[in-house]
């Protein structure tokens, strides 16, 4: 069976318990009631015969008087009430019954925006890397480095889509390591043609050899993101750097931009889902990627902040737990 079928099967065994119980709970305390008011309002006259409930002294029995006139309304009165209470049961009851199936609608909705937003930038440099092969087709120039490119940008598009199915699935992360300083290349190179068109350049400064323990196409999947983020926010002519570091038993990654930081949102919102900083009027990556960073950080056993913002540019601080 799988996790959503036994989800819902748990969720229907429980509103079917919580519904009993309840409609239980209200019958019992409508015949405490009603039985409660005409022991209230009933009379006893004692007569020698057979009849009545309970035996008298002298072999005599009481035979207790009901009076319809109160107990009649009464009864009405309990069974509209009952009614009422029954149809706000249901009502919870119904709702209960398709909360999972809203959740799975919700992940499903988040899945496609995060597909949507994970395979943009692959694609992107998919079309950028095309578009150059073109232009050195059309002047003549050797295209075969461009092809050997062009099928590695094809790899990393088919292992962010795998990476996005595990994720779906529900495990909190594939077990693996990475070696740090080679994903951070990768993903540069993943991103160099974007940057180019920019102006921007990308450098990797390892000051200490580390691996980590997150798999290794999450951890440039992790890079890319933040790496897109930085380039749109740097200057014509600026630099963004990727440094590797030590601390303790993490390993420590910085992402340094050389842009105007971030503005029109607190630093610490800026990790929630499809938050935005003011526009500026250039395509902003600030939001979604951000947010799908922090879930496969914290996946990892890692965090992601906003170490420092200012004019001179933003720091982001990936820790991740190191292996060696």
């Amino acid at each position: 069976m799988s996790d959503d079928a036994a989800q819902v099967r748990r969720a229907a065994l429980s509103i079917g318990l919580w519904v009993g119980v309840a409609s239980g709970v209200i019958v019992a305390m409508g015949i405490g009631i009603l039985i409660a008011v005409i022991l209230a309002t009933s009379r006893r006259e004692g007569e020698e015969h057979g009849g009545g409930w309970f035996d008298g002294p002298g072999g005599t029995r009481d035979d207790f008087i009901v009076d319809i006139d109160v107990v009649v309304p009464t009864v009405i009165v309990l069974g509209v009430i009952g009614v009422v209470l029954l149809g706000l049961v249901a009502a919870i009851a119904a709702r209960r019954s398709v909360r999972p199936l809203g959740e799975a609608l919700r992940r499903q909705r988040n899945f496609v925006a995060d597909a949507s937003h994970e395979l943009r930038t692959p694609l992107t440099t998919l079309t950028s890397r095309i578009q150059v092969m073109q232009r050195r087709l059309e002047r003549g120039d050797d295209i075969g480095p461009g092809l050997v490119e062009l099928r590695r940008d094809a790899d990393s598009l088919g292992d962010v889509l795998n990476d996005l199915l595990i994720s779906a699935e529900g495990e909190s992360h594939a077990e693996g390591e990475a070696d740090v300083a080679h994903a951070a290349s990768t993903a540069v190179a993943s991103l160099s043609t974007i940057a180019s068109e920019s102006a921007v350049t990308l450098a990797v400064d390892a000051e200490a050899d580390a691996v980590a323990r997150i798999p290794a196409v999450t951890l440039v999947r992790i890079l890319v993101a933040l790496l897109d983020n930085a380039v749109q926010h740097s200057p014509s002519g600026g630099t963004v750097t990727v440094r590797i570091g030590r601390a303790s038993r993490d390993v420590t990654v910085r992402v340094i931009d050389e842009g105007t930081g971030i503005e029109g949102i607190p630093p610490d919102q800026i990790f929630e889902r499809f938050a935005r900083p003011a526009e500026s009027g250039r395509p902003r990556g600030f939001g979604l990627g951000l947010s799908l960073v922090r879930d496969v950080a914290r996946r990892a056993g890692g965090s992601i902040e906003v170490e420092s913002s200012s004019s001179s540019g933003t720091t982001f601080l990936l820790t991740l737990p190191a292996i060696r």
